[in-house]
């Protein structure tokens, strides 16, 4: 690896193996992007969704060769979502393993301009520009050290916008929510999918009034995936993401009405958290 990459152990991460000659066209039918577009060398984010368009789960798609696609999403949910997406393949010539057991997944992270070297038997895809990330994957069996620390990567997601979705918030949140579409994970004109009807809905007939925001609290604060709470605006929140800052402080990704005048006021016997709006890298659709 070149001396100008960080490192970073994503163990937390896992990962499904879609293998035959119909594994495109089969998760062309499963997820909300446009899979038919999946190209080597760069990830695809894509939502898998329940019927009502609820996120099950969030998915790195990486296409290793015209028969073979990865699937890499948070370890907790692999044996679930290959589960769900296998009782879907019927006549379909394609086979869905979880193989979060043998591969190892790392970040890689440049200090500057540096390219990453990845060892030859590592799989080595970019998945953002600024800062340029990667994700190396490799056997398993040949684990490297990594050297960075877990929570920068997840730093930069929340810094970029970038939901995941846990076991404590799969199926919490319709696609628009969590901003897939201004992240380019929704396609509109591909044909059908699971969820599509309720997510295409939402796009055509009307403004979508709970979408993920990025904030910063003011004082230290403890705050994970799922937890709810109200700011002292009256609005309601659930956590998508969130990092602990040097400070204390807690930087997350929440959903929550864009505006209090899009909510009724709601009770919480909880005391209301102050925040600091931030800026998202991208804009909202109106």
């Amino acid at each position: 690896m070149h001396d100008r990459i960080e490192s970073i152990a994503l163990d937390d991460l896992g990962a499904l193996r879609l293998r035959g000659s119909d594994a495109q066209r089969f998760l062309q039918g499963q997820v909300s992007s446009d899979v038919e577009r999946l190209a080597a060398a760069r990830t695809m984010l894509a939502g898998y969704h329940n019927p009502q368009g609820r996120t099950i789960a969030l998915l790195r798609l990486i296409l290793i060769a015209p028969d073979e696609v990865l699937a890499i999403l948070p370890r907790e949910l692999a044996a679930v979502v290959c589960t769900r997406l296998s009782k879907f393949i019927l006549r379909a010539k394609v086979k869905v393993d979880d193989v979060s057991a043998d591969l190892h997944i790392q970040g890689l992270i440049a200090t500057d301009d540096a390219e990453p070297l990845p060892e030859s038997a590592a799989t080595c895809v970019r998945i953002a520009d600024a800062p340029a990330r990667w994700l190396s994957i490799s056997a398993a069996a040949g684990k490297t050290a990594s050297s960075g620390d877990r929570e920068k990567w997840r730093s930069f997601d929340v810094a970029g916008g970038v939901p995941q979705v846990y076991a404590a918030t799969s199926e919490e949140f319709v696609a628009q929510m969590l901003n897939l579409d201004a992240l380019g994970a929704i396609d509109f004109d591909k044909g059908c999918y699971t969820g599509q009807e309720v997510i295409a809905r939402a796009h055509y007939r009307g403004r979508v009034k709970r979408r993920m925001q990025r904030f910063v609290t003011y004082a230290a604060l403890d705050c994970a995936p799922a937890t709810s709470g109200l700011f002292t605006d009256g609005r309601a929140f659930k956590i998508v993401e969130a990092v602990k800052r040097s400070d204390g402080a807690c930087e997350f990704l929440a959903v929550c009405a864009l505006s209090a005048r899009d909510e009724a006021q709601a009770d919480s016997a909880s005391l209301p958290v102050e925040v600091t709006p931030l800026a998202l890298p991208y804009s909202l659709p109106e």
